[in-house]
């Protein structure tokens, strides 16, 4: 697992002040160790000491044989009694053998290729060992990780997140040599004033703590100095962002008349859309311009209350513009806007890249001219040859996948106008409001009815052939569904680690065997990233009006086009992807009354990717998953930090530390009355790495 980088890339600015040692500095570091590293996001000395251990195995506490669980990594005490013969169970592999005793309970302790493990321990000889616990009937056995002696044991050792070729004990002998030579000429980030009020230890010893803590106690004060390091910069940052002004606003939004709207819905509202919209309607009559998060599960029905919201600017002489990430979601919520609004008299349009020039300069002078109420596009809204004539109210779509700057810019075509950002990722409420700073949150937590929940199976790919019939029952009555794959073309790198493409499945590969095998005499489509804007708009099409029954597709489908006759999904290599991915594209299917299913085929047996796939089969709730993606996989990884221009959260557990989180917002603010600019000497450091968030934020 890729473990967040709490350390921002060098800018041209700064790069002279903070500090980067490239991570061949360090002892036994060459070019193979290097391109290991740079797997996991690390190039420098200063980064890998900001690769914070995942876990702990605590040597001080060893279990007894009979207090270990099944299939857990364990701790436990034993003498050795005996040692088998090592077996060679393939060319390269050997096994070892032995067997241990905790005084009550006889154990096996496998060794798997490591001949220094098996010769280094002694029968007769008591360890402290640690390693994977399993049961079999009345046995018991332990796959060995490490062992200590009892003398060496008084120790909470580091476990890091690893990559193929790189071992544990690599990594703490390389963050050894880092704390050694590196660590002493570094900076602490934190003025010393607020170290002293908050009573934080230093950088320095935070960081040698963090990696080879003492005992617990030393442990938690680490923790805690560097969570509270992380969400101190991450409020000032934000305030460096959002600017520390607040605009008064031309758009006065003052007592609409919503019942024509209402009126004309096919169904009645939910009461979380209604709370929501009244929320919204009391932000748009304020002086202020309205800045408002909207988070809704999948389906909860999000787009509904942006309609409203649009209705209520517009039915006040205002225009409304709503900017989506994909010309596919922008074409969905143009069609869907047009059924709800066109009958009340409201005009709309659609901006996007894929129209010809002539249409184009057509859309842009009719929106200039007043002549379209409501707008829907994607990134054509925020350039410059866009002029809106009186813009009231600016929404957008999966909003963290646009950039600070492209929202900024939106902003600004009108008089400070409201904004209103959705979002179909379900977030803990702590971390939206770290995320978000000043943002409102409005939450839709209710699904309107009929909506039933989605049956979710794991299988491995052996049962491959029983699902695809499975499928095809669903097809031959009517229904449609989707298969999902994590490539487009065999062969190419996804991305991630190198090697791990075998045997994944390609979706231009797989659609043409479908269709050929065992979907012949059905309409299989294919959707993936490179295809054309048009020709991807084509495939939706096709699908959303039964032309196509399976669609074949990779991610690119996450957000999509509504079809509610689509009521199965099959996830290849669920492995590859994230529970709230997963979630979102789980979320193509159960969009009507009929039944739906989830089928996640995955080959991985590792103890996170079970997690994962109970969770997913467990819930459908996107804030419960949301919040497991979190613990498993980190904030930075959840949101894409790195891509999209935030800051990436490592050490802090956003979802339990609320107290930590006002304690560093308070103090960052305090700071910043103090020093609004960061240009206080002691500030140097800070100001440094709060500008390269900033400036990288502004890049996307």
């Amino acid at each position: 697992m890729k473990q967040p980088d709490t350390r921002p890339k060098e800018s041209a600015e700064a790069s002279s002040a903070l500090p980067s040692t490239p991570i061949t500095a360090l002892k036994n570091v060459g070019p193979k160790r290097k391109a290991l590293y740079e797997k996991l996001g690390i190039a420098s000395a200063e980064q890998l000491l900001a690769f914070y251990p995942r876990s702990y195995q605590d040597f001080t506490s060893p279990l007894m044989a009979d207090q270990c669980e099944n299939g857990e990594n364990v701790v436990i005490e034993g003498k050795i009694l005996r040692k088998f013969a090592p077996a060679s169970i393939r060319k390269g592999m050997v096994l070892y053998k032995l067997m241990a005793t905790d005084g009550l309970h006889n154990f096996i302790i496998t060794i798997f290729n490591n001949e220094y493990a098996y010769y280094g321990l002694k029968t007769g000889e008591d360890y402290v060992f640690a390693g994977k616990w399993s049961r079999a009937g009345s046995g018991y056995g332990l796959a060995l990780n490490s062992f200590l002696t009892p003398d060496e044991a008084d120790v909470l050792r580091p476990v890091y997140p690893l990559t193929e070729g790189l071992t544990g004990k690599m990594v703490q002998t390389n963050v050894a040599d880092a704390i050694e030579h590196i660590l002493p000429s570094m900076d602490d980030p934190l003025p010393e004033s607020v170290r002293k009020e908050h009573k934080l230890i230093s950088y320095q010893a935070a960081i040698r703590q963090i990696h080879f803590p003492e005992g617990h106690e030393q442990l938690a004060a680490a923790k805690r100095r560097l969570s509270f390091e992380e969400l101190f910069r991450l409020t000032i940052g934000l305030k460096f962002l959002k600017g520390r002004e607040r605009q008064t606003t031309g758009v006065r939004v003052l007592r609409p008349d919503l019942r024509p709207f209402i009126e004309s819905l096919p169904y009645q509202l939910t009461g979380a859309q209604k709370r929501v919209i009244t929320e919204i309607l009391r932000d748009m009559a304020s002086p202020y311009p309205m800045n408002r998060l909207l988070q809704g599960d999948v389906g909860s029905g999000k787009t509904m209350v942006a309609a409203a919201a649009s209705f209520a600017a517009i039915e006040r002489g205002y225009q409304a513009a709503l900017m989506a990430p994909t010309e596919i979601l922008a074409s969905q919520h143009e069609q869907t806007l047009r059924k709800l609004l066109e009958p009340l008299g409201i005009r709309i349009g659609l901006l996007v890249g894929s129209l010809t020039p002539k249409a184009k300069t057509q859309m842009r002078e009719a929106i200039a001219a007043g002549e379209i109420d409501m707008v829907v596009g994607t990134h054509a809204l925020v350039q410059e040859s866009t002029v809106f004539h009186r813009l009231g109210l600016v929404i957008t779509d999966e909003q963290h996948r646009f950039g600070v700057a492209q929202r900024q810019i939106l902003g600004e075509k009108g008089d400070h106008p409201h904004v209103l950002v959705m979002s179909a990722t379900p977030i803990p409420r702590t971390l939206a409001l770290m995320v978000y700073g000043d943002l409102d949150i409005s939450v839709i937590d209710e699904l309107p009815k009929g909506r039933q929940p989605i049956e979710t199976f794991s299988i491995h790919s052996d049962k491959r052939e029983r699902a695809l019939s499975y499928i095809r029952d669903h097809l031959a009555r009517g229904e449609q569904g989707y298969i999902v794959c994590p490539l487009i073309e065999e062969g190419e790198n996804s991305g991630t680690n190198s090697g791990m493409t075998s045997g994944m499945t390609a979706a231009v590969t797989y659609a043409r065997q479908l269709q050929d095998g065992p979907f012949r005499g059905f309409s299989v489509g294919l959707l993936h990233g490179r295809m054309k804007p048009d020709e991807k708009d084509a495939v939706m099409a096709d699908f959303a009006s039964g032309k196509i029954q399976l669609l074949v597709a990779t991610t690119v489908v996450e957000v999509g086009v509504d079809v509610p006759n689509a009521t199965i999904i099959m996830i290849e290599n669920a492995e590859r992807f994230g529970l709230s991915q997963l979630h979102q594209l789980r979320g193509r299917v159960g969009r009507g009354s009929k039944k739906s299913t989830c089928i996640l085929l995955s080959d991985n047996d590792g103890e996170e990717n079970r997690k994962r796939l109970a969770i997913m089969k467990e819930t459908c709730d996107g804030f419960k998953i949301s919040k497991e993606d979190l613990k498993l996989r980190g904030a930075g990884d959840f949101f894409g930090y790195r891509q999209h221009g935030a800051p990436s959260l490592g050490i802090n557990d956003v979802l339990e530390d609320t107290a930590l989180f006002a304690e560093a917002q308070a103090a960052a603010y305090a700071l910043l009355d103090k020093d609004p600019e960061l240009s206080f000497p002691e500030d140097r450091l800070l100001k440094l790495q709060v500008e390269k968030m900033v400036q990288s934020s502004a890049k996307n």
